[in-house]
């Protein structure tokens, strides 16, 4: 059942990448743990969004490896498998891994600039600005080593993988798909504002501020997507609540 819901949670939360215009044609992916599992699902390699189904989201081990449980379920997973893989592995904190092509975030990655924090919507989502990771290529595990070794000990949920594009985790598939939406919308708002002129910084005290008091304080109740908070966030250490 576990597996079943999995399956069909991200057949579903691929259809928000579509709706929030990140990706186009087959690109970018969506994948998840299986909670009690060793295993995560991920969206099949070049398949439409027309035509992802649940029965055809491929489950994986953590070594990246097709597991076919069921008749048919053998299909090829996404190239950006084994970078999945290695990130489960390496961060026991992510449940929810996605990769897409939005083109500002993009835009950002072709430069190999990271976007600064100067939006209160970045320090509440983020906690910083959005770090760029190294060049990579896709079929092995590179982006994923990339994307640890960018994100590890930073606030951020968000990495944009130079001359590629962003990829963003959470602590669900949900919330990772959120982290994509909200990263898309802030790359667009600081490009925008640069066009006009100098942008204006946000002091560093604030974006602590800021963020703590998003990340446990925002909200009539926990989102489901999140742990409830058990405590204050210390600003220098806490990656996600």
């Amino acid at each position: 059942m576990a597996i079943a819901r999995a399956r069909a949670e991200i057949a579903a939360l691929h259809g928000e990448l579509v709706r929030n215009g990140l990706v186009v044609w087959t690109d970018g992916n969506v994948s998840g743990r299986v909670p009690g599992a060793d295993l995560f699902v991920i969206k099949p390699s070049a398949i439409s969004y027309e035509t992802l189904a649940p029965e055809n989201v491929v489950l994986c081990d953590l070594d990246g490896n097709v597991v076919s449980d069921t008749p048919g379920s053998d299909r090829a997973p996404s190239t950006d498998t084994a970078s999945h893989a290695y990130v489960y592995r390496n961060m026991p904190e992510v449940g929810g891994l996605v990769h897409s092509h939005s083109p500002y975030a993009t835009a950002w990655a072709a430069r190999g600039e990271e976007i600064p924090c100067v939006l209160t919507a970045m320090a509440d989502e983020f906690g910083g600005p959005i770090p760029v990771g190294p060049f990579a290529i896709a079929g092995d595990d590179a982006i994923g080593r990339g994307i640890v070794e960018t994100l590890s000990g930073h606030r951020s949920r968000a990495v944009l993988m130079r001359n590629h594009g962003p990829f963003t985790v959470g602590v669900t598939a949900r919330d990772a798909v959120k982290a994509a939406v909200m990263l898309e919308d802030v790359a667009r708002a600081v490009h925008l504002a640069r066009q006009g002129g100098e942008i204006a910084a946000i002091p560093q005290d604030a974006i602590d501020r800021l963020f703590t008091r998003y990340q446990n304080v925002y909200g009539q109740q926990p989102d489901p997507g999140r742990p409830a908070p058990t405590g204050p966030v210390d600003a220098a250490t806490q990656t996600y609540n």
